[in-house]
């Protein structure tokens, strides 16, 4: 005899379309926080970027920081879906270069928010947001287990302390070296994502 299934609430349209409303808030406020930064950013204009007014703004998000805390742990959401979609068998120093070219790929579509600045506003915000801080923890020892898989097998240097390689890594999803060479014009963004790879696990020693 089949198990009875538990019927699911059905959603309302209302509903719907206020999930939906605030699913492109989170995403112009993503990519504006990729654009500007969070000290630049205003509430106009993540109104603006979605079409509504900002009294239907404050609706869903009672201030810039409690917007940007939450599309900040959406980033984070989508990062640890990223790292659990690796396959499995693939190596961790592969994997890493994956999540690096994968985070440059976002940076240069402006779908990477650039970290706030150590006295922003927003940092302070981020620290105190108990899914933001777990979701950070989660992506960093996911990360961290890689890293010291990698320097077990020799392909990273031992002697750096996986604190150092992890930090460097994240680094790399804001690295104003993307926008400048974007801005040159000299490179497609795929030889800009290789080149920063490159540089970032290769260094600049000639082989």
């Amino acid at each position: 005899m089949e198990a009875m299934q538990t019927p699911q609430p059905k959603v309302s349209f209302k509903e719907q379309m206020h999930q939906a409303r605030e699913d492109a808030i989170l995403q112009s406020a993503c990519r504006l926080l990729g654009e500007k930064a969070f000290d630049a950013m205003t509430m106009d204009d993540v109104a603006n970027a979605v079409g509504i007014a900002k009294a239907s703004l404050y609706k869903h998000f009672c201030s810039k920081e409690e917007l940007c805390s939450a599309a900040m742990v959406q980033i984070l959401e989508r990062v640890q879906a990223y790292l659990a979609g690796l396959p499995a068998d693939m190596p961790p120093l592969e994997k890493l270069h994956a999540l690096v070219r994968w985070s440059l790929e976002r940076l240069l579509t402006n779908e990477m928010p650039l970290l706030p600045s150590r006295n922003s506003t927003l940092r302070a915000v981020l620290m105190a947001n108990k899914d933001y801080l777990n979701g950070l923890v989660t992506v960093s020892d996911q990360i961290g287990e890689w890293i010291t898989q990698a320097q077990a097998q020799g392909v990273i240097s031992p002697t750096l302390p996986p604190l150092v390689v992890l930090y460097t890594l994240y680094a790399r999803a804001c690295d104003p070296v993307v926008s400048f060479l974007k801005e040159g014009g000299q490179y497609s963004d795929a030889e800009i994502v290789e080149l920063v790879v490159r540089t970032c696990f290769d260094g600049l020693a000639a082989r």
